[in-house]
């Protein structure tokens, strides 16, 4: 099985199906628990790639989230190499920070819940999402958002309220606003309170999440299938 390198930064924000789909594909998630105080090497040596998971900080939160350091500059080795990586919520925010884009807290109309997404034409000729349907969803969790893409990047995805939703640096590396690592059960769990202060209904979020499900889980599942075709190189 091919190592990939995962960065967990959050104690609720393991890589879920995207996992799942991953090892059914021949890929070895290697979760390193940073949040909790886990090490991470200082080189992606072992690892065929790198995949950041969500978190509630900016890329440079450095002070509340001491590991960010180590993350960024394991992505930028995986840039410098060409390994592939994936970036999502937070993820893809350090991947866009990382490349030279730019990142804003509290930027824009926050996305909570399964959200329409469309492709962009520029995704027809994209490793990962070429081929995908004209409009997917996938469940949104974020208050943060990449305001300006790296410089060259290809802008793959957007929605109504946040233009940035998939990009692709290189040839080989990705971040994705949103999580499709994440299901109804997923955004069950969140905390109702919370989602009540933000102005969101609970049971109408875990509706939409159960009636888009099944659509949005076989469009992510094929672009899993796509990311651990690259890491096994």
């Amino acid at each position: 099985m091919a190592r990939l390198l995962v960065v967990q930064n959050g104690p609720d924000g393991g890589p879920g199906r995207f996992g799942d789909w991953l090892r059914a594909d021949g890929v070895s998630p290697d979760v390193v628990h940073a949040h909790a105080g886990a090490p991470l090497p200082r080189r992606l040596s072992g690892h065929r790639g790198v995949l950041v998971l969500g978190g509630g900080y900016l890329p440079d939160d450095d002070a509340r989230a001491p590991w960010l350091a180590t993350t960024r500059a394991l992505v930028a080795e995986a840039l410098a190499e060409g390994a592939p990586v994936f970036g999502i919520c937070l993820g893809g925010q350090l991947l866009a920070q990382v490349a030279g884009g730019r990142v804003e807290g509290r930027c824009g109309e926050p996305e909570f819940g399964s959200t329409p997404l469309t492709v962009r034409a520029e995704a027809g000729g994209d490793l990962l999402f070429r081929g995908l349907p004209d409009r997917v969803t996938a469940v949104e969790r974020h208050v943060d958002a990449v305001t300006a893409l790296p410089p060259g990047a290809a802008w793959l995805m957007s929605s109504e309220r946040c233009p940035y939703q998939a990009f692709r640096v290189g040839e080989r590396a990705w971040g994705v606003q949103f999580h499709p690592e994440a299901d109804a059960e997923r955004v069950r769990a969140w905390d109702p309170a919370r989602l009540r202060e933000l102005g969101l209904d609970p049971a109408e979020l875990c509706r939409r999440a159960e009636r888009d499900g099944p659509a949005g889980a076989a469009v992510w599942r094929r672009v899993a299938r796509r990311f651990a075709a690259l890491v096994r190189g």
